[in-house]
């Protein structure tokens, strides 16, 4: 029931073509992968109910177009966002080069000073690596982002890096509003390991 719900928080997962941002959010809300996964045309948008700390919240979280033809759509779906997840593909030096251009639209676009941030180093799986997560962790660190490692594929690290973000964005002041719950206790995340996140991820 809607009234069980403590907050709805919009999400947006960006980055360029190709990375998996799709099959990304395929995976994480119908636990499924699809090699023929197609390119996203404009934007998709799916919801998902997680439960943190005892509390029920709400995703709502949009899938943007990396194509550069689909660029003018996406400034209005930035407003009012309370997390952003920028994916590149870890094969894929050029994928990662290119954070910094999604970092900026989002500074550009975003309504929310204080969103939360998260770059998640997709296809892990892979043979070939073109991207250390070392210097990924770099990246993160000197932007002030989340970093996780995933894989679609295998599901690795998917549902860390969402329940992370959310944890994130439920812990940061002001960024979200509980509509006059305030009997409702939000869990303080103490550290990243009860999420199994120190084997993927560096919270920076």
């Amino acid at each position: 029931m809607e009234e069980d719900i403590l907050t709805t928080l919009k999400i947006l997962i960006i980055g360029e073509s190709g990375v998996g941002k799709s099959s990304l959010l395929l995976r994480f809300v119908e636990d499924n992968f699809d090699p023929e996964q197609t390119l996203t045309i404009g934007v998709d948008f799916k919801t998902k109910r997680m439960t943190i700390d005892g509390n029920t919240v709400k995703l709502a979280i949009w899938d943007t177009a990396g194509q550069e033809r689909f660029r003018t759509l996406t400034p209005s779906y930035y407003r009012d966002a309370q997390g952003a997840i920028l994916v590149f593909d870890v094969s894929s030096y050029s994928s990662f080069s290119k954070l910094e251009v999604w970092l900026n639209e989002l500074e550009t676009y975003s309504t929310k000073s204080n969103i939360v941030k998260m770059i998640i180093g997709n296809k892990i799986d892979v043979d070939r690596r073109e991207v250390t997560r070392e210097e990924a962790m770099r990246f993160a660190r000197r932007h002030q982002t989340l970093y996780i490692e995933a894989s679609a594929k295998t599901k690795d690290g998917v549902h860390v890096a969402f329940e992370e973000l959310v944890h994130k964005i439920i812990q940061t002041p002001g960024l979200w509003e509980n509509f006059g719950s305030d009997h409702i206790h939000v869990g303080v995340l103490e550290n990243a390991t009860q999420s199994g996140c120190a084997s993927y991820c560096s919270l920076v």
